[in-house]
């Protein structure tokens, strides 16, 4: 076996080892999800529960056992003030993003799992267990899936994704939490059509499968929030870009995203910076 041979089959064994640590976290929260949990608020006011907690240690876990020598940015962690030094290599770990959406009983929630090589997200494993939805893209390896999973945590048939190429009128998403005027002003800019509604990651996800085509940000969002989604878009062939023009990049001061649009085949006008809370 050579060198390139022996990097892709780690490369998998690695992947294959995220994705059964997502769906473990997956169940977790099911868990929490039907048998009640109480809600705790952090410092910025955002929610918290044991959920978030539980499928956490879960990932951290599985990390500490598939690649014990690459730091983790996990966003509880964080909260508490653990963070460890990182380099052109790390992990960025939201283990229940879409926590609001989780506590009003909705289904747009995620586990997100992302690899951050040369401060861009090259690896991104997304699971939403409520709706039995797996999203998988690794730009390394030059794949990205999904896949419906079935009770029992089993993996059903890995359908590729790719982004779509733009129509006449845009299909754009929106954050059902988090409305900003700014998305207004872009919004003026492009043709769009219909608007559709998402929470958490599943922005990223559903303009990756083609089943969208825009999703702009102008309000802050945290670097765990977006890596898996950028590495899945990335992977099925779309952009994540700054207010720069560039691909959208991560190791920034405090992990704190500014503005940007992921897109999928169209040519995304700028989006303006944002103002720092």
């Amino acid at each position: 076996m050579n060198a390139r041979e022996h990097g892709a089959d780690a490369r998998a064994t690695l992947r294959e080892g995220l994705i059964e640590a997502a769906l473990q976290a997956g169940a977790a929260i099911q868990r929490h999800f039907y048998a009640g949990f109480t809600v705790l608020t952090k410092s910025d006011d955002s929610p918290v529960t044991a959920a978030d907690h539980e499928a956490e240690a879960i990932i951290l876990a599985a990390l500490a056992r598939l690649d014990p020598t690459t730091p983790v940015v996990a966003e509880e962690e964080a909260a508490a003030g653990r963070t460890p030094q990182v380099g052109q290599r790390f992990y960025l770990v939201d283990p229940l993003d879409g926590t609001r959406e989780f506590v009003r009983k909705g289904t747009d929630f995620t586990v997100n799992i992302g690899l951050i090589e040369g401060e861009e997200p090259t690896l991104g494993i997304i699971y939403a267990p409520a709706r039995a939805d797996l999203f998988v893209g690794d730009v390394t390896a030059g794949l990205a899936w999904r896949s419906r999973v079935a009770p029992g945590a089993r993996v059903g048939g890995r359908k590729p994704m790719r982004v779509r190429p733009p129509g006449d009128r845009l299909t754009v998403l929106a954050s059902r939490s988090h409305r900003d005027p700014g998305i207004e002003a872009y919004l003026e800019q492009v043709p769009m059509g219909d608007r559709i509604a998402s929470g958490s990651s599943l922005k990223f996800c559903l303009v990756a499968a083609g089943e969208a085509d825009l999703y702009p940000r102008t309000g802050p969002t945290m670097e765990w929030d977006t890596c898996a989604g950028q590495a899945v878009l990335a992977a099925a062939g779309g952009r994540t870009v700054g207010p720069d023009g560039e691909t959208f990049r991560y190791r920034k001061p405090g992990y704190l995203n500014g503005a940007f649009v992921a897109t999928g085949g169209y040519d995304a006008p700028v989006i303006g910076p944002f103002t720092k809370p």
